[in-house]
């Protein structure tokens, strides 16, 4: 009598740690996130924060900072310095913070002793170079351009060129100090533009056709920015008229 009551205790006890046990070895033999592979890949593009809530809702704080950000390997990434008090650029691990000193003399500091309202970037290792066709020339004919030829791209993706323009406009958030914002045109206040000729550069850009507002403006799939060669200038591109350039597209 009590082997058969320990028998059943022992079938009672093992069917209900069972769905316990199969739980912890599913989730046990599922692939890590952090697998190396995914970590790579162009299509891990990740957001912090959104340009509508610090164009409408005035939060100008720093949402993230740059120094935070673990893996600077491939790294690539853009937005404003907190309080629209400038401009940010990551280009291949490297960071870059312009502010405005005048109205033809800007600052460019490499540091990630910086943070952002918001901020959209991603690491990408891998590229597949191609010549821009002479005949894109704006950055409309660029959006269509890229926007054709990623079709079949995970996105959205970060991308950037080399290159010459022959024509550019790119400009520093320098809004001033204490301004309390709840319109784009706020949050404009102070914006200092700067115009380039013939100059050689690189451009780091994300594309996405889901993000308007978030990390693009409302009327474009694109945000760039514009470093020079020399690192002396760089900012927010607004306008260009292309020269030869090569366009770098995330391998697939």
């Amino acid at each position: 009598m009590a082997l058969r009551n320990k028998t059943f205790c022992i079938k009672m006890i093992t069917k209900k740690l069972f769905p316990t046990v199969l739980i912890v070895w599913l989730v046990s033999c599922q692939p890590s996130g952090k697998d190396s592979t995914t970590e790579a890949r162009h299509s891990d593009v990740k957001i912090a924060g959104a340009m509508k809530n610090v164009m409408w809702k005035g939060e100008l704080a720093g949402v993230i900072n740059l120094d935070t950000i673990e893996n600077t390997t491939g790294l690539y990434g853009l937005g404003p310095l907190s309080f629209l008090s400038g401009e940010i650029l990551i280009n291949d691990g490297k960071s870059y913070v312009s502010r405005v000193v005048s109205d033809s003399e800007m600052s460019v500091e490499k540091t990630f002793q910086a943070s952002a309202p918001f901020f959209v970037y991603a690491n990408v290792d891998e590229w597949a170079e191609t010549d821009l066709p002479e005949h894109i020339i704006t950055l409309k004919e660029l959006e269509a351009f890229v926007d054709e030829k990623t079709k079949d791209h995970p996105r959205p993706f970060a991308f950037k060129m080399k290159g010459t323009v022959s024509n550019a406009s790119i400009h520093i958030q320098n809004l001033p100090p204490g301004t309390k914002v709840s319109s784009p045109q706020e949050a404009h206040q102070g914006q200092t533009n700067y115009k380039l000729e013939n100059e050689p550069v690189e451009i780091v850009g994300f594309f996405s056709t889901d993000h308007k507002g978030v990390f693009t403006h409302h009327d474009s799939f694109l945000h760039l920015h514009l470093i020079t060669a020399d690192e002396s200038k760089m900012g927010h591109l607004d306008e260009a008229q292309f020269g030869k350039m090569t366009l770098f597209l995330p391998k697939k």
